[in-house]
């Protein structure tokens, strides 16, 4: 770590050089990361900045870690040290999007909610939406965070043209998966910019929600729905786990499935119409969003699984859950694509987490799907196996 390194302060002068006397720092307690301190935190404006901080952090063998906003910076395995964060803000903007150009660029520290905001005036988005409410461009590709949307138009990932990176040595290059090139999730380093695919503005929304109680009727739904044709945007699933009352849980309450329909309005009506009547009697339409949409069922202090398996299989994914943990479950996602999150108690020991881990690890491995921690309490994440950058793609 810098704190054992001569030649502290000399560093943090050279940081400021090349970053600026504001934007170049000690480190504060707010900048902790998976439970480590980090020394300095640089703030870079321009790609050559960027790539002179890094240059002078592969020289000086420092660990760094971008942060956008860090509302996924605990995600995935933590890092073994941490020597300086490197901050993304500045790293910002929109540019190249003319009402006839099929992309834009943007800059990864621009928040996912403000492109949002300057494409539509344009009357177009990305087809993206992240559930971390500050999400940035470069947070979400860097762990490829996908929302209710993936269903009909993919990953982030699958959003991106190309990227522009600096790499751990400092090293300016781009990115598009093609040419030998690597792609997103082999690129080592901090991401600069990202051009990514337009997408028209619905011009309206709606959504058909039906209640539901077991794994297996979300199944029979989510067949049912895709069976109609009738193109959802988002076919998304939420059970709760049990109601907690007086400190002693009690019988889970009913979860749902809500099916996102979008384009004109009165096509979206008739399609809504359509879903809801093969749906049943239960089913209703609504122009608004269910409160759960778009959120994960974790908090920072829970121990989050991200769950993948064919949309055949879920239910019985779910269920092995449930057997492993002897209780209901709290899992909500993607039911139309088979991505759900499921959340454990940060309480647990990580021994336990293990165990649980690998009863569910051994239902999924004979239907093609996999299970991997995404984010968990310090004291857990240094003690199992957490997912790499690779599982979050």
């Amino acid at each position: 770590m810098v704190t054992a390194l001569p030649g502290r302060e000399p560093l943090l002068r050279a940081l400021i050089d090349i970053c600026g006397p504001d934007f170049a720092r000690e480190a504060g307690a707010a900048d902790m990361v998976a439970g480590h301190l980090a020394s300095f935190v640089a703030a870079p404006a321009t790609t050559r900045a960027a790539t002179d901080t890094l240059r002078l952090a592969a020289e000086r063998g420092l660990a760094v870690v971008p942060r956008g906003s860090g509302s996924k910076i605990d995600w995935g395995a933590p890092p073994r040290g941490i020597d300086m964060v490197l901050d993304t803000g500045r790293l910002g903007g929109v540019w190249d999007h003319q009402p006839d150009s099929p992309t834009a660029e943007i800059g990864s520290g621009t928040p996912v909610r403000a492109v949002q905001a300057a494409l539509a005036l344009t009357g177009r988005r990305l087809a993206v939406d992240p559930p971390s409410p500050g999400a940035t461009i470069g947070g979400m590709l860097a762990v490829n965070e996908s929302g209710p949307l993936r269903h009909r138009f993919g990953t982030p990932a699958a959003q991106v043209d190309r990227i522009t990176y600096v790499d751990r040595e400092g090293v300016a290059g781009e990115s598009d998966g093609e040419d030998g090139r690597p792609g997103i999730a082999e690129v080592d380093g901090v991401i600069l910019s990202a051009r990514m695919w337009l997408r028209p503005l619905p011009a309206a929304r709606r959504w058909v929600l039906v209640p539901v109680s077991t794994p297996l009727q979300v199944h029979h739904l989510v067949e049912e729905a895709l069976a109609q044709r009738a193109e959802p945007s988002a076919i998304e699933v939420d059970l709760p786990g049990p109601a907690a009352v007086g400190g002693r849980a009690t019988a889970q309450p009913p979860g749902s499935v809500a099916v996102l329909l979008e384009g004109g309005a009165a096509d979206v009506a008739d399609r809504a119409q359509q879903v809801a009547k093969s749906l049943g009697a239960a089913a209703t339409v609504s122009a608004t969003a269910p409160r759960w949409w778009g959120r994960y069922p974790f908090e920072r202090e829970d121990v989050a699984l991200r769950i993948t398996v064919a949309i055949a299989d879920l239910h019985a994914a779910v269920y092995a859950l449930r057997d492993a943990t002897g209780a209901g479950v709290p899992v909500r996602g993607s039911a139309g694509r088979g991505t759900v999150h499921a959340v454990l108690a940060g309480t647990l020991t990580a021994e336990r987490v293990e165990g649980i881990l690998d009863a569910v690890r051994g239902v999924l491995l004979a239907r093609g799907g996999r299970c991997v921690v995404i984010t968990a309490p310090s004291a857990i994440s240094t003690n199992i196996d957490m997912a790499g950058r690779r599982d979050l793609f």
